[in-house]
């Protein structure tokens, strides 16, 4: 979502935000980690400035851990933060390993707030500004992801994608960027690779269908920034993701991801690479059979 944006989402797991499940724990992985983003020295004297930072907030109780390539910050007990941290170590590792050859550039802060209050109060004392979301969100001129997890994972996981697409994919479509993040808010694992699930998100998009107002992926595709988020934005989201879901689940996903990146140049909206990884002449004829793919979907 645009930076200070966010939209309801659910756990990693369940796509209710009511719901508090969690991801699947992490499995060790075939793939060789990445070397540590940040040394030693440079975490303690990030670690250092934010603790003069927190107590000059009166946020000074709260407990730290490091997930290379974050610091996660929590209000709840050292168990509840383990847990969370878990959650970030999942995602960052899978989406790693499935999409992202770098991770960003600067040590981020992961702010996770245990209760609807201490959320809208820890993001006013940092950033200066009350949250217009009541989950979270990625704030790049922050430096830093906030969330009231009590609403879920989903949104992290959602949100940890946003920094690494920035990292990654510079100049990345915001259809690219959401559906990634979109997909990625009710997620699990197939063969030890991150998948996205279906979710919250499908019966609005169902009913859009069938009102015939899905835009095609030519026009979602070169939506910039503003018309993206502007009018319509939940359908933008929720046809970008389901996109993105047909093309996972057909085994295309991480091919388009890398072909798109290597051709942004010359295919800045990605609408000739998702043509050419789909094999496909005619697409609104695809676009067609896509939208009765997606109406035969279910959730729960």
């Amino acid at each position: 979502m645009r930076m200070l944006l966010a939209i309801a989402v659910g756990t990693a797991v369940s796509c209710t935000p009511s719901s508090d499940a969690d991801p699947a724990p992490a499995r060790p992985m075939s793939a060789v980690k990445p070397a540590r983003t940040f040394s030693d020295a440079a975490y303690a004297k990030h670690i250092a400035a934010l603790r003069t930072r927190l107590a000059s907030k009166q946020l000074g109780h709260l407990a730290i851990r490091i997930e290379d390539p974050f610091v996660v910050i929590g209000d709840g007990s050292e168990e509840d933060l383990a847990g969370s941290a878990q959650t970030v170590r999942w995602a960052a590792d899978r989406l790693e390993q499935a999409f992202f050859t770098h991770r960003p550039t600067q040590i981020l802060d992961v702010f996770l707030f245990t209760r609807a209050a201490s959320y809208e109060h820890g993001v006013r004392a940092l950033t200066g500004s009350s949250p217009t979301t009541p989950y979270g969100f990625y704030s790049r001129h922050h430096r830093g992801l906030f969330m009231n997890i009590a609403t879920g994972g989903g949104t992290l996981v959602h949100e940890i994608v946003h920094p690494y697409v920035e990292a990654d994919f510079p100049e990345a479509p915001p259809w690219l960027n959401e559906g990634l993040g979109s997909l990625f808010e009710q997620s699990s694992e197939r063969g030890g690779h991150i998948i996205g699930l279906t979710n919250w998100r499908l019966a609005g998009l169902q009913e859009t269908i069938a009102e015939g107002a899905v835009p095609s992926f030519e026009q979602l595709t070169a939506l910039d920034v503003d018309a993206f988020y502007g009018r319509g934005s939940g359908t933008h989201y929720a046809a970008a993701r389901y996109l993105l879901y047909y093309l996972q689940e057909k085994g295309l996903l991480r091919d388009f991801y890398r072909e798109f990146r290597a051709a942004r140049a010359k295919d800045p909206t990605g609408y000739a690479t998702l043509a050419k990884i789909l094999g496909e002449r005619d697409m609104p004829a695809f676009q067609a059979r896509w939208q009765t793919y997606v109406t035969k979907l279910r959730f729960p």
